[in-house]
């Protein structure tokens, strides 16, 4: 309920922010970086973000007790409060109080270098998620938010954000069956600890190695995976090796069934649908889809088909070049399978388009890259990013640096933290971490956001900076899409802060900064060689941009398939058949390429777990994405007046409106399916001026 992860126009009278003089400009502070050496950890020192008591891992006790003591308060508070605006407010430094712990401690528990603070966190969110299922069953904290929205005419005083977030509150509350009698009440919460307790265990499995006897191997590909004894190892599906053996090899054995993964898919699928039923929902798919811009599963569905109707046809084409190079390669084995896709496409995108990242990477230092995005932000939205020196203790690796988020009239926005680099035992995915929500506090004064983006970028080096691929720098635009939407939400509520907000429309902000850093026009601003000085040649992004729509159609079809899985998983239960059954026939029907037996790709289908029947928000946020790049700034990726309207319109409203609306807002009409889908096919279109540029 109240630390739901949702992955804000500004209001007058906010205290502008001046501008520090510890501020450098972006550049330069990542222009140099210390090698991943670790913190001196001695002497007097601040705490983890400015938290006082974050100093030592000891200290997360102290902030959660902090933090219980004041939720204790607080539901005391709001408890004896006549139902009113009031209500809402306490409900939200209620969450507030708790989501300052919880969001901190989800991010250092997998993040600190250290083992004890990275424990400490880890209790600390299991200390705060008892308190949250605590509150989730606290009839009287339920009905005093009850009182409020069962008064008509009070509910009409309210204003747009503060009934969106009321009644945010109350849908986290019934979809944990707190409206129930007292033995279903207790039934959804016995269910959703089981949810829990078996997402955890599937997630695990999902990267779990899958092992064979090595003579079964043919001796020629051994060499290929790890070798324990008498066991070839086998953790990943070799999507890129050359050899189709190794390909085929690695798919039928990394994807071979497991009878006990498969066992906790199914108890997670029918336990996500028992408690949908319980709490009020026809099926899981319509619990998760309340409030998105979707809407409903029909919706969903509706899009997928039509989607994979329109794209028939190029996936066919695609398939048969691919194909087309296989047998030019490979000619006694031309069967197209699905290990191949990956690897022959990378082929026919380098052979069409001399897109190798090496003659790429010399123009995309991390420095150059970092002040192009404080240009775009800064000519788009008044936006500037500088950096800031953290205080000792502040930051969990010495290579980790802040940045302050500044507006050209309202001053400090927020702050960002980057921890851009690869060290030992860091995750290796590239995220938006929530630290900190913006909120409205009562005096007035506003609750700075706190955002980390976590990337695995390489060191510099003596003689060289940190240069990035091109598919580094677009993985940036887009992390920092996230970070931006955080920064410049001005909500009232936490609750609904930057992207709390729902599934569909979170993604669209970073995947718009996608088409900006496809943009020539942007890229020239800063792409520079580090050594000449010369700027990335025209022909080479035209290039880049084209090499991305190779084999296309092919890679949303697989998509589509993945997503439409996803749907039918968390549809009508019973199942009509095994999970592999219909895997089997969705991908017949969605996908083309032929299923190979004893093969469960969907036990590796990590996405099951954070994105429930939510797996298509990747594709209808890029439709979104797409229709406000051409609308608004395909003509002119600077225009000022577009970028205050996409802030004003979708930035700054964070999770505190429909999500449609927003769109709506945006794009001055409300887009249909129909709308969604054919923007995505469009894309795909191939631009004939680069051929024509390329053969001048």
């Amino acid at each position: 309920m109240l630390c739901a992860r949702r992955l804000g126009g500004l209001r007058a009278g906010l205290r502008v922010r001046r501008v520090s003089t510890r501020w450098s400009p972006v550049g330069a502070a990542f222009t140099v970086q210390p090698q991943g050496r670790r913190l001196d950890w001695s002497g007097e020192r601040g705490g983890l973000f400015g938290v006082p008591e974050l100093s030592a891992p000891e200290g997360f006790r102290v902030a959660q007790e902090k933090a219980l003591r004041k939720t204790e308060q607080l539901v005391r508070r709001v408890c004896a409060t006549p139902p009113g605006p009031r209500t809402v407010l306490i409900f939200d430094e209620l969450s507030d109080s708790l989501c300052r712990v919880a969001d901190l401690a989800d991010f250092v528990k997998i993040a600190h270098p250290e083992a004890a603070f990275r424990e400490a966190a880890e209790e600390a969110c299991r200390s705060i998620g008892t308190m949250v299922e605590k509150l989730n069953t606290n009839v009287e904290l339920y009905q005093s938010l009850q009182r409020l929205l069962a008064d008509k005419k009070l509910v009409e005083s309210l204003d747009p954000e503060t009934r969106r977030v009321a009644e945010l509150f109350m849908f986290d509350f019934e979809i944990s069956g707190i409206h129930l009698d007292r033995e279903k009440r207790k039934r959804a919460v016995d269910l959703n600890v089981k949810i829990l307790d078996l997402s955890s265990a599937f997630l695990m499995g999902t990267h779990l190695p899958n092992t064979i006897e090595k003579r079964l191997l043919p001796e020629r590909i051994r060499h290929h995976f790890k070798l324990a004894g008498d066991h070839a190892v086998v953790d990943s599906l070799r999507a890129e090796a050359p050899d189709d053996l190794v390909r085929e090899a690695a798919y039928k054995i990394f994807l071979y069934p497991n009878a006990g993964q498969l066992k906790r898919l199914e108890e997670l699928l029918s336990s996500r649908d028992l408690l949908a039923k319980l709490v009020g929902y026809p099926t899981y798919s319509h619990r998760a889809l309340q409030g998105t811009i979707a809407q409903s599963p029909e919706t969903v569905m509706e899009f997928l088909e039509k989607l994979s109707d329109k794209l028939s046809e190029r996936t066919m084409k695609d398939f048969e070049m691919i194909r087309g190079m296989k047998m030019k390669l490979n000619p006694q084995n031309s069967e197209l399978m699905p290990w191949d896709p990956p690897y022959y496409s990378g082929l026919i995108r380098a052979e069409r388009f001399n897109i190798e990242p090496s003659l790429y990477c010399p123009f995309f230092s991390l420095g150059a890259c970092m002040e192009g995005l404080s240009l775009l932000f800064n000519r788009l939205l008044g936006v500037s990013l500088y950096g800031e020196q953290p205080a000792k203790g502040e930051v969990w690796s010495e290579d980790v640096r802040k940045l302050a988020v500044v507006h050209e009239s309202e001053g400090l926005l927020g702050y960002i933290y980057c921890d851009f680099f690869q060290r030992a035992d860091k995750p290796h995915q590239d995220c938006h971490f929530t630290i900190r929500g913006g909120r409205l506090k009562e005096d007035g004064d506003y609750q700075l956001p706190v955002v980390v983006l976590m990337l695995n970028l390489p060191h510099s080096s003596r003689n060289l900076p940190t240069l990035l691929t091109p598919g580094m720098m677009e993985n940036l635009f887009h992390e920092m899409g996230h970070a931006m939407h955080s920064m410049l939400g001005r909500t009232r509520y936490q609750h609904v802060t930057g992207t709390r907000c729902p599934t569909d429309f979170a993604e669209v902000p970073s995947i718009l900064m996608e088409y900006f850093a496809s943009d020539y026009r942007v890229v020239h601003q800063f792409a520079r060689h580090y050594q000449t000085g010369q700027s990335l040649p025209r022909n080479m992004v035209s290039r880049l941009c084209e090499s991305k729509k190779v084999c296309a159609a092919a890679d949303m079809q697989l998509q589509v398939f993945y997503a439409a899985l996803d749907q039918i998983y968390h549809g009508e239960h019973p199942l009509r058949s095994s999970t592999t059954d219909i895997l089997r026939d969705t991908q017949e029907r969605f996908y083309g390429l032929p299923y190979v037996p004893n093969t469960a790709w969907q036990l590796r289908f990590s996405h099951l777990v954070g994105y429930g029947a939510k797996y298509y928000s990747y594709l209808m946020s890029r439709a979104v994405a797409s229709m406000v790049w051409r609308e608004c700034f395909r003509q002119d990726p600077f225009n000022r007046a577009a970028g205050e309207r996409y802030r004003r319109e979708m930035l700054a409203h964070g999770g505190g409106r429909e999500p449609m609306l927003m769109v709506q807002g945006m794009l001055q009409k409300r887009p249909s399916i129909d709308d969604f889908v054919n923007t995505l096919v469009s894309d795909l279109d191939l631009d004939f001026e680069t051929f024509l540029m390329d053969s001048t």
